[in-house]
């Protein structure tokens, strides 16, 4: 559609290329048949025969001029004198072509606009009523009114196509704007989605790292204690055999502690992004990767999930991560529930579950709580914790969007 009224590269819009051949061939079809009655016309009126003439050998030059013309401002001195050259033509075709000569003045109107601006399009609108009065006083058959009345209607039509086109171009230059901005608008919604997923990306590769230090601290304790163990039984092992093989019992144990609480780092180290899930998808399958034979893990959802941005986004998928592993680690649940409950304003995710509890310093202090507050914190969300010995444990934290 915008090729139909855009004046773009030079070119004029291809509905004035439609109207202009369409025009010129009604004028050719027209002077032809009007070879067969002009002879009966002359005689009343001898001026009609050069004004039909020349409109017809005028013809030619318009529709050579025609694919020369320029149709932009700035166009150079050489350029605007085919212009000149195409109005003067279109006049004289104008001036024995009825309708289909005036169609042909109206594109030569666009074209003066285009190239001369608005004060060359009205003085062309001018001349054609001249031109159209003139015409009117040689008529015999039309006193000076009615040749006044023609020029003037000549002129006032003129104006009119000029005020068509001017809403044409105006409407072109529109979307051509539009058309700019849209592709400035493509440029940086491209940008913008690069940069978010930069950022996410920084911030997943910083939670890692900031887990694989709390994993290092942990594995490190049990590798630590497993090595004295290890180390006293070897001093046990010939004068007090049993006491060495509790060392070995104890330094199994630990073992056992330390790789489930490593594969529990392993599940948590995944990235926010889990096969191309984000939002609930992600805390879903964040949830179900926590699930075992002895602890059965829920998701539920309620509301639909608000345009969350990457740094909220992280804070929730950290506090369902904190809530499971917490649970797993230290309450011996055997349910574990994992909730979101979402509003335009905000989200709310709540972790409970059914185990042991715990006391209530660990509720303000422990299982690395504290940083999560500070996180929220950070985002203008609050963090809180219920639960005490022997009754469960729940963890709610709010996040504002």
């Amino acid at each position: 559609m915008d090729d139909w009224v855009r004046f773009a590269d030079g070119r004029p819009p291809l509905v004035f290329s439609v109207f202009f051949w369409g025009s010129a061939g009604l004028l050719a079809v027209n002077f032809v048949a009007a070879l067969r009655t002009l002879d009966a016309v002359v005689v009343r009126w001898p001026l009609l025969e050069g004004l039909f003439y020349a409109g017809g050998a005028a013809l030619l030059p318009v529709v050579v001029l025609w694919p020369l013309l320029p149709w932009q401002r700035g166009a150079p001195p050489s350029r605007k004198a085919l212009t000149v050259a195409f109005l003067a033509a279109a006049l004289v075709v104008a001036g024995g072509g009825g309708l289909a000569g005036l169609l042909m003045v109206g594109i030569a109107v666009g074209n003066a606009l285009v190239v001369l601006g608005g004060r060359g399009a009205v003085a062309y609108c001018v001349v054609t009523g001249l031109a159209g009065f003139a015409v009117g006083l040689l008529n015999p058959g039309q006193d000076v009114l009615g040749a006044l009345i023609n020029g003037t209607l000549t002129a006032v039509l003129c104006l009119v196509l000029l005020v068509l086109v001017l809403a044409l171009f105006a409407y072109s230059s529109r979307a051509e704007e539009t058309s700019r901005l849209l592709a400035d608008l493509e440029q940086a919604h491209a940008e913008l989605a690069k940069y978010a997923a930069r950022s996410r990306e920084l911030a997943v590769a910083e939670e890692r790292a900031r887990i694989a230090r709390d994993m290092h601290d942990s594995v490190g304790h049990y590798l630590t204690v497993i090595n004295v163990g290890l180390q006293n039984a070897q001093r046990y092992r010939t004068a007090r055999p049993e006491a060495a093989w509790d060392e070995v019992r104890q330094a199994q144990e630990l073992t056992l502690e330390a790789l489930t609480d490593t594969r529990r780092w392993v599940r948590a180290l995944k990235p926010l992004r889990m096969d191309g899930r984000t939002g609930p998808d992600a805390l879903r399958a964040l949830a179900e990767s926590f699930g075992s034979a002895d602890t059965g893990v829920a998701f539920r959802l309620t509301g639909a999930w608000p345009d969350v941005d990457e740094g909220r986004e992280l804070v929730c998928y950290r506090v369902v991560q904190e809530g499971l592993t917490n649970a797993l680690r230290h309450s011996g649940a055997r349910h574990v529930e994992v909730a979101l409950d979402c509003t335009d304003e905000r989200v709310e995710v709540t972790v409970s579950d059914d185990g042991s509890g715990a006391e209530p310093d660990a509720t303000h202090n422990g299982f690395g709580l504290h940083g999560l507050r500070e996180r929220l914190r950070g985002v203008g969300g609050e963090l809180d914790v219920t639960g005490g010995r022997g009754r469960g444990f729940t963890l709610r934290a709010t996040v504002p969007v």
